[in-house]
């Protein structure tokens, strides 16, 4: 197995908005988040946010405690959401063994334990994309499923952004320390996600594109509200929003995502909205 990191800093607003397409795509795209029998992260200085994937195929995957942690292991201060984005497989806590399935999610708190993922069937292999936030005490693990989530069902097929926000890594579900996590499932026929478009500054974001058509495309939209940026993104790629910035997409299908947040608070409902009339 590999592991791979890159660390990335902040960005102050008002120089991203002299960043060329290049530079927006270096400080806030995720492009490569699986690769077979590789560990993949970005260690983010937004809230110290870890967004990374792990595809088991030949192998069990150990998920190792990079420099900038200068820890023994991943989890002695941090806790862990993980969502299986591909076929069967498990991930092995301590003694602990949980099966994930297409969709399903599971959070694990800090301590002293190693984590493993493994799939199930080589040729068919799981997908764990992961976000991970410091922690100051530990909670249980849970396994979360679409069937344990807060569901809003939010917007209309009519203005393009009839979707499902699946709440499932989040306070009203299992106590965390400041992760929260969820995936927003759109209907087809509808492409626009987060709109009209918000910030909070309490929190910073991450967003993970998938179920998007080889031949098709995401939109993410960034920046201030009076100072928008664009970046264009492929299924299974994810994308860092720093909390000054909106954090919007329209894609040429409909897609799913999931959006990790760490930061100030765990009250979901903190956002500052912005009239569509408004953005620049």
């Amino acid at each position: 197995m590999k592991t791979n990191y890159q660390l990335r800093y902040a960005a102050h607003p008002e120089d991203a908005k002299s960043y060329d397409t290049q530079r927006l795509r270096k400080d806030f795209l995720i492009e490569k988040v699986f690769s077979a029998d590789e560990v993949n992260m970005v260690y983010s200085m937004y809230d110290r946010m870890i967004v990374g994937g792990a595809m088991p195929v030949n192998e069990s995957l150990q998920l190792e405690a990079i420099d900038p942690l200068k820890q023994p292991v991943f989890l002695r201060n941090r806790e862990l959401g993980i969502y299986n984005v591909g076929n069967k497989g498990k991930v092995r806590v301590g003694d602990s063994v949980f099966e994930l399935d297409y969709k399903e999610a599971l959070y694990l708190g800090s301590g002293d334990r190693e984590v493993y993922f493994e799939s199930d069937d080589s040729t068919k292999p799981a997908k764990f994309y992961f976000n991970s936030a410091t922690a100051h005490r530990n909670y249980p693990d849970k396994k979360v499923t679409k069937a344990d989530a807060v569901v809003a069902e939010m917007g209309s097929l009519e203005s393009s952004n009839h979707r499902n926000i699946n709440k499932m890594i989040v306070n009203q579900v299992l106590p965390t320390c400041q992760l929260q996590m969820g995936m927003t499932e759109l209907a087809p026929g509808s492409v626009w996600n987060t709109m009209p478009a918000h910030v909070h500054s309490r929190r910073m974001e991450a967003y993970f594109y998938f179920e998007v058509p080889e031949d098709q495309a995401v939109c993410h939209f960034m920046g201030e509200v009076d100072e928008t940026r664009h970046i264009w993104m492929k299924g299974y790629q994810a994308v860092l929003s720093p909390e000054w910035s909106i954090h919007s997409a329209a894609a040429t299908s409909n897609y799913t995502f999931i959006w990790g947040m760490a930061g100030e608070n765990l009250d979901y409902g903190d956002q500052d909205f912005s009239k569509i009339i408004d953005l620049k």
